[in-house]
């Protein structure tokens, strides 16, 4: 959805300083496993530069980070998050890489622990009282770079056609989309139908990625992924034109 200024705002020093040390941890977890991942696979040139613009991507969502006050320290339940970025940037390292059995096997792997950790956060922010509208929006942001990644691997190795990047490219067409048509910026209230169609989306892409299924088989799975997500999307799309109006203070957005 189209951003208001203020989120652009500088966090204060001590959340700053958190979140920097974090990052700085994630990068170096991310640098040893991508270059273990490139010495066992053998790797192409691209693999580290993909992996390193994949975490810039991340990153750049601390851009929000001043909507986590009144929170000093980024915590655990972001540093969870974190780490699914991490396993998302490895992922996307591998888009391109060939589709030998080892590096099929090596993303359903990363693609089943990202989906492991999916609601781990959620569950941490609610738990230790960590939960805020930045790690709602960067838990939210993540999943949708995941989901754009897998698409994409599941295409690159063959396991769907061309057709399967909509599941990736949906949450950006409806964000551009907001820009065209304000309405559908407007807040969503909580869903847990939302919630459980991206755990969905997530297994069904990674599952996918299975070597041992049968492309067709796989398309199936990821097919049933994107119609599941086409409908969500469309249920919050006739939600938004009705509830069409003044925007109110609280609320959810996609």
């Amino acid at each position: 959805m189209p951003l208001p200024l203020r989120q652009l705002l500088l966090p204060e020093p001590p959340l700053l300083r958190s979140a920097a040390a974090n990052a700085a941890m994630g990068l170096a977890v991310l640098l040893g496993l991508a270059l273990g991942l490139d010495r066992a696979l053998s790797l192409g040139p691209w693999y580290l530069p993909k992996v390193l613009a994949a975490y810039l991507l991340v990153l750049l969502l601390l851009g929000f980070l001043s909507d986590h006050r009144p929170h000093e320290r980024l915590g655990p339940a972001n540093q969870v998050t974190l780490l699914r970025g991490v396993l998302t940037a490895l992922l996307a390292g591998l888009v391109g890489e060939g589709g030998a059995p080892a590096i099929a096997w090596t993303a359903l792997a990363l693609g089943l622990a990202a989906s492991a950790l999916d609601g781990v956060d959620g569950w941490l922010a609610r738990r230790g009282g960590w939960a805020s509208p930045f790690g709602a929006r960067f838990d939210m942001e993540t999943d949708a770079l995941l989901i754009a990644v897998l698409a994409l691997l599941v295409w690159s190795l063959g396991k769907a056609g061309v057709w399967v990047l909509a599941a990736g490219l949906m949450r950006y067409a409806f964000v551009a989309a907001a820009y065209l048509l304000p309405w559908l910026a407007r807040p969503l209230p909580p869903s847990r139908r939302r919630q459980a169609v991206c755990v969905v989306q997530v297994l069904s892409l990674t599952l996918a990625l299975t070597p041992i299924l049968a492309p067709a088989t796989s398309a199936a799975l990821a097919a049933a992924g994107l119609v599941v997500l086409i409908y969500s999307f469309a249920v919050d799309v006739h939600w938004l034109a009705r509830h069409a109006g003044p925007e109110p203070s609280t609320g959810e957005t996609r």
